[in-house]
């Protein structure tokens, strides 16, 4: 059964708790990647389909002014919500708006950190493969990429610092 967009954050911090992660004092990666590949095979409903990018998601990575300039890695699920308050989809000009349920999580600095805010990507890139194997395949695929950095793999061998799940308006 599918759960309204509304509900997205709420979801993803249940996942996590199932899991035994605090979302705002998240402790190992590997469960929390689990846990965010479980989060992605989740229904939504007042999105657009994956098939018109209305359902991705992405990795980011870097070293952000609104995470206080740590080390920091995103995972990150992107809506196009087309069920929001004003929607009116006869309107000639209607668009989605994009929402985004993200986990982040901070690292002290540290010297195999270093530079990770200057990896040749910062990013895996969006994915809207369609919820199932192919979106299973798409997140082992982000995984392996990840992995072929070393200041991410050393993220995820790090106790991060602090996290936090939210889900806010992509602007």
């Amino acid at each position: 059964m599918p759960i309204s967009w509304r509900s997205s954050r709420d979801a993803f911090e249940q996942i996590l708790q199932r899991h035994k992660l605090d979302p705002a004092a998240i402790d190992d990666l590997e469960t929390a990647w689990t846990a965010f590949g479980e989060f992605m095979q989740l229904e939504i409903d007042g999105i657009e389909d994956a098939a018109e990018d209305g359902d991705g998601f992405i990795a980011e990575w870097g070293t952000w002014s609104w995470s206080e300039d740590l080390p920091a890695i995103t995972f990150g699920r992107l809506l196009a919500v087309n069920d929001y308050e004003g929607s009116d989809r006869a309107d000639p000009y209607w668009q989605p708006q994009y929402w985004r349920v993200d986990l982040e999580i901070c690292f002290t600095p540290h010297p195999d950190l270093t530079g990770v805010d200057a990896l040749g990507f910062q990013d895996t890139g969006f994915d809207f493969y369609e919820i199932g194997p192919a979106r299973t395949a798409a997140l082992a695929e982000a995984r392996a990429f990840i992995h072929g950095y070393q200041q991410l793999v050393a993220m995820w061998h790090t106790k991060p610092l602090r996290s936090r799940l939210i889900l806010e308006q992509a602007g």
